[in-house]
């Protein structure tokens, strides 16, 4: 007796059934009387119903498990459902392509967040409130840069930054300062994990306790 594995069979379209249910399904639509296909067609929803993972309860359980039925009969099966028979050219129809926006970054480490916001603060006019958003988008910048590059990096890189993603239009006042770079590592370090592994147990202090107190001074 030849085995048959998978490997060397037909891909089934639709897994979830089995191979057993497929060939339930290529005997149907074998049968010449359309009255007795029908029937067979009839048994084996039922039994795809038991083995499906679709949540019964759902209004369109059966017209999904008929749709299953002849996309796994390759649309082959002529028998009277109780749904519309689906058309093989919309079921094989290919999803349309998604595009994703492409939109240039100059610094990538910053974000195009940041590049957004930066344009939309050089358009207000001057002011005490324009100023302190320069200083904390100035700020951002610098921790954004140091999580990327966590050695250093001195305030003139991130003001120079600033000032080509604005074209030259923001620039930091001369009374303000960025905040330290020793601050900013401190803020973003992620505290250690203490493992106490180490440290005696409950168990162990009472049974160290229990020996002290069943000790006996020898005579």
């Amino acid at each position: 007796m030849k085995i048959e594995y998978n490997t060397t069979r037909p891909l089934l379209p639709i897994l979830e059934y089995g191979r057993n249910i497929k060939k339930l399904i290529d005997c149907a639509v074998q049968i010449e009387d359309k009255e007795k296909r029908t029937q067979a067609a009839q048994s084996i929803v039922r039994a795809m119903a038991q083995v499906t993972s679709h949540p019964k309860d759902s209004g369109d359980f059966w017209q999904k498990i008929w749709d299953h039925l002849f996309i796994l009969a390759d649309f082959q099966l002529d028998v009277d459902s109780p749904y519309p028979k689906p058309d093989s050219d919309t079921v094989h129809v290919k999803p349309a392509e998604i595009f994703y926006p492409k939109k240039t970054v100059k610094y990538r480490y910053y974000g195009q967040n940041i590049q957004n916001i930066i344009k939309k603060i050089a358009v207000i006019d001057e002011s005490d409130r324009k100023s302190n958003l320069v200083k904390q988008v100035a700020n951002h910048m610098k921790k954004s840069y140091l999580t990327w590059n966590r050695d250093n990096v001195s305030d003139e890189v991130i003001l120079n930054h600033l000032a080509d993603l604005s074209g030259s239009r923001l620039k930091l006042d001369e009374a303000d300062r960025l905040n330290r770079t020793s601050d900013i590592l401190a803020a973003t370090k992620k505290p250690k994990f203490v493992s106490n592994n180490n440290k005696p147990g409950k168990f162990q202090r009472n049974k160290k306790n229990n020996n002290q107190s069943n000790y006996k001074k020898p005579i």
